[in-house]
């Protein structure tokens, strides 16, 4: 039997209303994207890069690269059957429709009031400010087992699959796109430094394996 763990998705800033939310996550598969371009130049001589024969040349194997942010969806399920069977009355009147709320809240671009404090960019501003530059993304912060990454969430797309006789749906399953914030903030030097040590640990698990094999 799988075990169900928890994640979280929670807005990192000053807001209003505060936005959380926590789902029942153990995903079949979540997909992950990196993706690098690399100048090469335009030398009629090499194809795909320049010549190099020792490791001190490959810096120059390339002219520069840009580096795309890491993004990455995954797929979950919010379902208020076991709150509802357990008579909370919110889940028994309003099923899973919070949750949804808050994931369309969490996309929302947010503007910047008196001290800080960050609200929905719709709220009495009208079409004329769609375009003015006050307006920014929730920054989100994606807990999952041991990472926490801070990222923007850029798509949310809902299929809700059980009604209540109200018709607010009582289960849904939802895709997240997310693409993560990499800079200088500690969330994700943690994670680089975290990253750092699973590949020191698998060079020292090939070593292992090597020695082992050599015995």
């Amino acid at each position: 039997m799988l075990r169900v763990t928890r994640g979280a998705l929670v807005e990192y800033g000053l807001t209003v209303p505060p936005l959380a939310l926590v789902f029942d996550f153990n995903p079949e598969k979540l997909s992950r994207t990196r993706s690098i371009t690399v100048k090469t130049g335009s030398s009629p001589g090499t194809r795909g890069g320049y010549d190099f024969a020792l490791p001190t040349e490959t810096p120059r194997v390339a002219q520069g690269v840009t580096v795309e942010p890491e993004s990455f969806s995954i797929d979950i399920l919010l379902d208020a059957t076991d709150r509802m069977q357990a008579g909370d009355p919110v889940a028994s009147m309003l099923g899973v429709q919070p949750q949804l709320d808050t994931l369309r809240t969490m996309v929302e671009p947010k503007s910047q009031g008196p001290g800080g404090v960050q609200v929905l960019a719709s709220l009495g501003a009208g079409a004329s400010r769609a375009f003015q530059r006050d307006q920014s993304a929730s920054v989100l912060l994606f807990v999952w087992g041991d990472q926490v990454l801070p990222v923007f969430l850029t798509s949310v797309k809902v299929e809700e699959t059980a009604f209540l006789p109200a018709l607010v749906p009582y289960r849904a399953g939802v895709t997240l796109t997310l693409q993560v914030i990499e800079g200088n903030n500690p969330f994700y030097q943690r994670e680089k430094a975290r990253q750092l040590l699973g590949s020191a640990l698998n060079l020292a698990g090939l070593s292992i394996d090597v020695l082992r094999g050599g015995l």
